[in-house]
Protein backbone atom coordinates (compact mmCIF):
# COMPACT_ATOMS: atom_id res chain seq x y z
CA UNK A 1 0.00 0.00 0.00
CA UNK A 2 2.66 2.87 1.03
CA UNK A 3 4.65 1.39 -2.36
CA UNK A 4 1.77 2.46 -4.26
CA UNK A 5 1.00 5.74 -2.67
CA UNK A 6 4.54 6.57 -2.53
CA UNK A 7 5.66 5.76 -6.73
CA UNK A 8 2.17 7.45 -7.71
CA UNK A 9 3.16 10.37 -5.32
CA UNK A 10 6.94 10.67 -7.27
CA UNK A 11 5.21 10.31 -10.86
CA UNK A 12 2.71 12.54 -10.13
CA UNK A 13 5.52 15.23 -8.52
CA UNK A 14 7.99 14.77 -11.75
CA UNK A 15 5.45 15.13 -14.41
CA UNK A 16 4.17 18.46 -12.40
CA UNK A 17 8.02 19.65 -12.77
CA UNK A 18 8.45 18.66 -16.04
CA UNK A 19 5.12 20.71 -16.96
CA UNK A 20 6.15 23.68 -14.63
CA UNK A 21 2.67 22.77 -13.13
CA UNK A 22 3.65 25.43 -10.38
CA UNK A 23 -0.23 24.96 -8.82
CA UNK A 24 -0.16 20.89 -9.23
CA UNK A 25 3.80 21.02 -6.94
CA UNK A 26 2.58 23.48 -4.31
CA UNK A 27 -0.41 20.61 -3.60
CA UNK A 28 2.86 17.93 -3.16
CA UNK A 29 3.53 19.78 -0.15
CA UNK A 30 2.42 20.37 3.48
CA UNK A 31 2.81 23.54 5.03
CA UNK A 32 4.27 24.25 7.33
CA UNK A 33 7.22 22.96 5.28
CA UNK A 34 11.33 23.25 4.72
CA UNK A 35 13.63 23.03 2.14
CA UNK A 36 16.99 22.16 2.81
CA UNK A 37 19.94 22.69 0.17
CA UNK A 38 23.49 22.80 0.52
CA UNK A 39 23.32 26.45 0.54
CA UNK A 40 20.56 27.13 2.19
CA UNK A 41 17.28 26.54 4.43
CA UNK A 42 13.95 27.93 4.11
CA UNK A 43 11.02 27.11 5.88
CA UNK A 44 7.84 27.88 4.02
CA UNK A 45 4.84 28.69 6.30
CA UNK A 46 1.88 28.97 3.71
CA UNK A 47 1.73 28.59 -0.19
CA UNK A 48 2.23 32.00 -0.72
CA UNK A 49 5.70 31.37 0.39
CA UNK A 50 5.86 28.05 -1.33
CA UNK A 51 5.06 29.50 -4.85
CA UNK A 52 7.80 32.07 -4.56
CA UNK A 53 9.92 29.34 -3.81
CA UNK A 54 8.91 26.92 -6.26
CA UNK A 55 8.84 30.03 -8.79
CA UNK A 56 12.92 30.57 -8.14
CA UNK A 57 13.39 26.82 -8.79
CA UNK A 58 11.18 26.70 -11.88
CA UNK A 59 13.16 29.23 -13.45
CA UNK A 60 16.56 27.69 -13.05
CA UNK A 61 15.23 24.63 -14.47
CA UNK A 62 13.93 26.79 -17.65
CA UNK A 63 17.05 28.55 -17.77
CA UNK A 64 19.19 25.40 -17.99
CA UNK A 65 16.89 23.85 -21.00
CA UNK A 66 16.15 21.14 -18.65
CA UNK A 67 14.72 18.58 -21.24
CA UNK A 68 14.30 15.47 -18.50
CA UNK A 69 14.53 14.57 -15.33
CA UNK A 70 15.65 11.17 -14.18
CA UNK A 71 15.38 8.98 -11.35
CA UNK A 72 17.97 6.11 -9.92
CA UNK A 73 18.15 4.64 -6.36
CA UNK A 74 14.41 5.43 -5.06
CA UNK A 75 14.02 4.02 -1.85
CA UNK A 76 11.70 4.49 1.57
CA UNK A 77 11.67 3.65 5.09
CA UNK A 78 8.62 3.51 7.58
CA UNK A 79 9.01 5.52 10.31
CA UNK A 80 5.58 5.09 11.90
CA UNK A 81 2.42 4.11 10.39
CA UNK A 82 2.12 7.76 9.33
CA UNK A 83 5.64 8.89 8.48
CA UNK A 84 7.61 7.71 5.89
CA UNK A 85 11.84 8.88 4.58
CA UNK A 86 12.81 8.34 1.41
CA UNK A 87 15.24 8.84 -0.73
CA UNK A 88 16.12 9.61 -4.17
CA UNK A 89 18.89 10.58 -6.63
CA UNK A 90 18.07 13.22 -9.14
CA UNK A 91 19.47 13.87 -12.46
CA UNK A 92 18.30 16.57 -14.54
CA UNK A 93 19.52 16.84 -18.40
CA UNK A 94 19.73 19.61 -20.74
CA UNK A 95 18.43 20.30 -24.24
CA UNK A 96 22.08 19.06 -25.56
CA UNK A 97 21.52 15.49 -23.19
CA UNK A 98 24.49 16.77 -20.78
CA UNK A 99 23.86 15.91 -16.95
CA UNK A 100 23.74 19.74 -15.60
CA UNK A 101 22.67 18.67 -11.92
CA UNK A 102 22.51 15.51 -10.33
CA UNK A 103 22.01 15.21 -6.56
CA UNK A 104 20.52 13.26 -3.69
CA UNK A 105 16.99 14.39 -1.84
CA UNK A 106 16.04 12.96 1.67
CA UNK A 107 12.40 13.50 1.97
CA UNK A 108 10.08 13.25 5.02
CA UNK A 109 6.74 12.52 4.11
CA UNK A 110 3.35 12.55 5.83
CA UNK A 111 0.04 10.49 5.20
CA UNK A 112 -2.63 12.76 5.79
CA UNK A 113 -6.46 11.67 4.67
CA UNK A 114 -4.76 8.82 3.03
CA UNK A 115 -2.31 10.84 1.01
CA UNK A 116 1.52 11.82 1.11
CA UNK A 117 2.96 15.36 1.68
CA UNK A 118 6.06 16.52 2.03
CA UNK A 119 6.91 18.31 5.12
CA UNK A 120 10.93 18.24 4.64
CA UNK A 121 13.35 18.15 1.60
CA UNK A 122 17.27 17.79 2.76
CA UNK A 123 18.86 17.63 -0.56
CA UNK A 124 23.39 16.47 -0.77
CA UNK A 125 25.67 15.68 -3.41
CA UNK A 126 25.12 12.64 -5.06
CA UNK A 127 27.63 10.65 -3.20
CA UNK A 128 25.73 11.16 0.13
CA UNK A 129 22.85 8.91 -1.43
CA UNK A 130 21.49 5.99 1.01
CA UNK A 131 19.41 3.00 0.11
CA UNK A 132 16.39 2.32 2.86
CA UNK A 133 14.47 -0.56 3.31
CA UNK A 134 12.30 -0.27 0.58
CA UNK A 135 13.44 0.50 -3.13
CA UNK A 136 10.98 1.65 -5.78
CA UNK A 137 10.44 2.07 -9.20
CA UNK A 138 9.05 5.19 -11.08
CA UNK A 139 7.12 4.90 -14.55
CA UNK A 140 7.79 8.54 -15.83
Amino acid sequence: METEKIVRLFNAYITAFKQYNLNDVVEFYHLPCTLHTPDKLVFLENEAECIKELENIFTQLKQANTRDILVSNASYTLVTDSVLLACVNWTFINEQGETFADFCAIYHLILIDNQLKIINVVSHELDNSITLDIPFELTD
